[in-house]
């Protein structure tokens, strides 16, 4: 339950909760994915394509021995094989940028301030416009549910702008909210 203006008790919906959870969840796995994003970009910076395709086929040596045709194992070898100098030093700057960008929103809505909500939003979309454009370039069904998730993240996130709480106030609602429902059963 939570108090209106009127100073009158209103039960908040499940449905309201557990959009708030997804929202939580959701922004803890941006800030773990632009972490290994920031991470793969690093090791990129300093790791040559042949280690990586040396790298590749050694971790999926045991994989190929059993099965030559793993379509997972004979992507990342294809994949790596693929990957020159120039191609290694893009994906690295993109990562980087990717994963510091990812970060910056996350450890912005973790200080709790909802200023950050439209650059974030921004940068969001504008990450969903370039992962659209990949899967009208290059379709793959890891990229097509990357960009639905994320178009999920995106409107759950205007969702709490437009509600004018910040990451604080809705991980506590939450938070107070499962603890209830964990005491009620």
């Amino acid at each position: 339950m939570s108090v209106t203006e009127a100073g009158t008790r209103r039960v908040t919906p499940v449905r309201e909760r557990l959009l708030d959870l997804v929202f939580l969840i959701g922004v803890v796995v941006k800030g773990i994915d632009g972490l290994f994003e920031f991470a793969a970009g690093a090791v990129l910076l300093f790791v040559t394509p042949g280690q990586i395709l040396g790298a590749t086929r050694a971790l999926f040596a045991h994989e190929l021995a059993q099965d030559p045709g793993d379509l997972i194992a004979t992507s990342a070898l294809h994949g790596a094989a693929q990957l020159d100098s120039a191609a290694a030093a893009f994906l690295a700057a993109y990562l980087l940028v990717h994963g510091a960008v990812k970060l910056a929103v996350v450890i912005a809505l973790l200080l709790g301030s909802r200023r950050v909500y439209p650059w974030a939003l921004l940068v969001l979309v504008l990450f969903l416009v370039f992962q659209v454009y990949e899967l009208f370039t290059a379709p793959g069904a890891g990229v097509g549910i990357l960009t639905a998730l994320d178009a999920v993240i995106i409107w759950l996130t205007w969702r709490e702008w437009r509600r004018g709480r910040t990451l604080h106030e809705t991980a506590r609602g939450t938070v107070d909210w499962l603890l209830r429902r964990g005491q009620t059963e």
